[in-house]
């Protein structure tokens, strides 16, 4: 026991020495939360507490910790081929490629990276390409939401319409421009019973208004994530942005990084919209569930077809060292095969109907405005005053965050996004949780809310 304070006091004050952490203020005082071991749904930290991760990591641990059939999978492929790069080939990358296609409904070309930011950039890339090479140069702005993330590179940065994410780093790329999501519960338009028809008229009007010829891609998550789970009210909304795209000529991009491989209840998000195929789907997270580094940008092949003819600059002209490294692509088959098996897609749309659906009774809790959920992705905006829909203060959900780490649950908010609105309580569990870990997270959350009543 003693040792192991040695060894804790160690890693502690190394890690304050030379540790950058993500998204954390500097606090000399708070020593970190360091994980030593994980096991299904849950870790445990070097000083033995165990905790639910009710976030999955960062919304990428969808099949949880201890998946010995990934982790063998990475070894193998390792042992036979360490790695290999994709200017030329290797089996799992062809049969993830494969895999990809077929998962979207056949027809698709991917492009492997090393993440969600990567396989942005990669589609604005590709984007601007493909106009160009298709006779319409003046192609090169993007549209994107306000309130979606969509990644950290400077072109990602640029699509993501979160203010907070871009102080001190703007300015960003040139045409990039956002638009407002549909959001009845805070509707731009003062009007929450029409809001999804006119975020999308909106959308259309911004096409019009910028000159449809200059605008080559629209990008959006179907249910926006880190921004606050927001979603439309109805699957008429993407359909009707589909409309929209192929009206304008403009590419629709679908981020589905978050919501890809199970956690909406479908396999992929946008899939909810029945008929509604994109142009570019970006991946990454669950497509290896967090085992390995991997993100995909998969495109439809009457797109790839512009970038055969053999002219001198039509090849894609873009190279990722680690992108389809042999091992993330075998853990990603691996994955995919898991989620398959398990029939996990089903079993999310089954338990968030059993158990996590219970959370939506919280919105009789005074300051629980409005719970947004879509399979194992909610969202519970706090408000002080649901008249006024003022947020709660900063102070009052990190106690509840608080609260609900010292009894042994892990949950997130909307952190360092938009001004005055880091008020939703984000709830994203692995794929995997067992009805007891669910019921436990259903329970824990409640205690805490009804404490700080």
């Amino acid at each position: 026991m003693v040792q192991q304070k040695i060894e804790e006091n160690r890693l502690t004050q190394q890690d304050h020495d030379h540790l950058w952490h993500a998204m954390h203020k500097y606090n000399p005082d708070a020593p970190p939360m360091i994980a030593a071991h994980g096991e299904g749904s849950w870790f445990t930290d070097m000083e033995g507490n165990k905790y639910m991760d009710g976030v999955s990591g960062l919304w990428c641990l969808n099949l949880g910790h201890g998946q010995t059939e990934i982790t063998e999978t990475a070894k193998n492929q390792m042992d036979r081929l360490a790695y290999f790069p994709l200017t030329f080939s290797h089996q799992p990358a062809i049969e993830l490629s494969a895999k990809l296609s077929e998962l979207l409904g056949g027809g698709y070309r991917t492009f492997f990276s090393n993440g969600g930011s990567d396989a942005n950039e990669t589609a604005f890339k590709i984007t601007r390409q493909y106009h160009k090479q298709t006779g319409n140069p003046d192609k090169y702005k993007f549209i994107s939401r306000y309130r979606a993330y969509h990644g950290t590179t400077m072109g990602a940065m640029s699509a993501t319409a979160q203010a907070q994410r871009r102080v001190k780093y703007d300015p960003g790329v040139p045409g990039f421009l956002h638009v407002p999501p549909p959001y009845a519960y805070r509707s731009t338009f003062n009007n929450p019973e029409q809001d999804d028809e006119m975020a999308a008229s909106l959308l259309e009007q911004v096409i019009i208004w910028e000159g449809a010829e200059t605008v080559a891609g629209f990008i959006m998550e179907p249910y926006i994530s880190g921004g606050g789970v927001i979603k439309p009210q109805s699957d008429r909304y993407l359909k009707r942005v589909r409309e929209i795209c192929d009206k304008y000529n403009v590419l629709l991009i679908i981020d589905e990084v978050v919501s890809g491989f199970g956690r909406t209840g479908q396999m992929f998000g946008y899939m909810h919209a029945k008929g509604v195929q994109p142009d570019i789907i970006t991946t990454a997270k669950g497509l290896t569930s967090g085992y390995l580094p991997l993100g995909a940008t998969s495109i439809k092949n009457e797109i790839y077809e512009t970038f055969k003819e053999n002219d001198g600059n039509n090849h894609f002209r873009h190279v990722s060292t680690y992108g389809g490294h042999p091992a993330a692509c075998a853990v990603a088959l691996k994955n995919i095969e898991i989620i398959e098996r398990e029939n996990i897609v089903e079993r999310v749309a089954s338990l968030d109907e059993k158990i996590l659906s219970q959370l939506k009774e919280l919105e009789s809790h005074p300051y629980v405005g409005e719970v947004r959920d879509i399979g194992f992705l909610y969202g519970l905006e706090l408000v002080a005053d649901k008249t006024t829909k003022e947020p709660v203060s900063d102070a009052y959900i990190g106690s509840i965050l608080g609260a609900c780490k010292k009894k042994g649950l892990i949950l997130g908010k909307n952190g360092d996004t938009v001004p005055q609105l880091g008020n939703v309580l984000i709830i994203a569990p692995p794929l995997t949780s067992t009805e007891e870990d669910l019921q436990f997270l259903v329970q824990t959350l409640t205690e805490a809310l009804n404490a700080a009543r």
